[in-house]
């Protein structure tokens, strides 16, 4: 059966305005990742902020971090290793995000998604880089194009997929599961409490 959408297409630096302020920024309940590469991305801080006020730009994770503390559930999917500022920033950032941030790595993904509380989907070139998301400053940024929609059925399918991947149902099947540094589909390892030495006396 033929059916149409509404879509907006994305071009180069109107992935910063249209995406990162736009979407990202503004999601009330839940913001879905898919990218291939993942790297420290900073972006304008909130209007009416003293750092604001100052021109000063924020990680992106300062930014998801408050987001998951509103309770926000933020899932990243992604399939390189993160670069070496995004770790950094994780590691200042994500104990304070936890549980509602989430990333997961599969190898094999190279779709660009962006969902937003089931309401706002992207589906186009963009990587969750600060290049690849127009935060780079002219002659810095990547050449992306993408469309934006707020369609339910392609949101619906769209998500399902990324869900599908994200819990590993995928795995099984995967025939580069060896390389996997580890499937989504194995139990997460069980963590042993922490010895606490008894307090000495006297």
């Amino acid at each position: 059966m033929k059916r149409t959408a509404r879509v907006e297409l994305i071009f180069g630096k109107e992935h910063y305005d249209a995406l990162v302020l736009g979407t990202i920024l503004k999601a009330r309940t839940s913001v879905w990742i898919a990218t291939a590469n993942v790297k420290e991305m900073m972006h304008e801080a909130p209007i009416g902020s003293a750092a604001r006020a100052r021109g000063k730009f924020i990680s992106i994770l300062e930014s998801l971090r408050d987001m998951a503390k509103r309770g926000v559930e933020i899932r990243l999917l992604h399939a390189g290793a993160p670069s070496g500022p995004f770790r950094a920033a994780l590691a200042k950032h994500k104990p304070l995000a936890e549980p509602h941030f989430q990333m997961r790595q599969c190898p094999r993904v190279h779709l660009k998604i962006i969902a937003a509380d089931g309401a706002k989907l992207y589906l186009g070139s963009a990587n969750f880089t600060g290049a690849g998301l127009g935060a780079k400053g002219e002659g810095r940024r990547n050449f992306e194009l993408g469309m934006l929609t707020d369609d339910d059925v392609m949101l619906d399918q769209t998500q399902a997929h990324f869900d599908a991947i994200w819990q590993g149902k995928e795995c099984a099947s995967c025939k580069i599961r060896p390389l996997c540094p580890r499937p989504l589909d194995t139990p997460a390892k069980a963590t042993r409490p922490r010895r606490v030495a008894p307090k000495k006396t006297g």
